[in-house]
């Protein structure tokens, strides 16, 4: 069953797609209006989840579950995944490309595809202040303290000379 996203608690268990493109209002509202009526049919095993979603930056779909009461099984998983594809083919977006990693600078998002991440470090398009965008925070708390990381402080700090990272 749908709940607002902004009610649910902290130790909500949540999952990040990003899609490869910024979403126009037209798909927002598509978006929205899917993944409102998925959300308010998600079960697991026939019990309903406390379910919601939020749209980030108009490049990031968020779904979450408040596993208090019933736990998200890996069929109900599978059911969000599927649904997720699903808008992904009809607005012809990929919500799986692994190889873009975004990062956030003056309220815009920017992809930049792993393969140019040493290159667009050494054009100076991102240093490791740079906030990078991590996706793979499981919990609605960590949207607010782990979700924007200083690059620095990543995996990306492989692309930077170590005389440059502020401790």
């Amino acid at each position: 069953m749908f709940t607002p996203f902004q009610s649910l608690p902290d130790h909500t268990r949540i999952w990040i797609y990003q899609s490869n493109r910024k979403f126009n209002q037209l798909e927002k509202d598509i978006i929205s209006n899917e993944l409102l009526t998925f959300t308010n049919q998600w079960s697991a095993h026939g019990t309903p989840l406390s379910a919601s979603f939020d749209i980030r930056f108009n490049q990031f779909v968020i779904l979450a579950v408040d596993e208090h009461s019933t736990v998200a099984s890996g069929c109900s998983i599978d059911n969000s995944v599927r649904t997720i594809k699903e808008l992904g083919q009809k607005l012809n977006v990929d919500f799986f490309d692994r190889t873009l990693v975004s990062f956030r600078s003056q309220d815009k998002v920017f992809a930049i595809p792993v393969r140019e991440l040493k290159k667009t470090y050494q054009e100076g398009f991102w240093n490791s202040q740079s906030l990078v965008i991590n996706n793979l925070i499981s919990s609605k708390g960590d949207l607010n303290s782990d979700w924007l990381v200083p690059a620095g402080l990543t995996w990306l700090k492989r692309y930077i000379p170590s005389e440059t990272i502020a401790g």
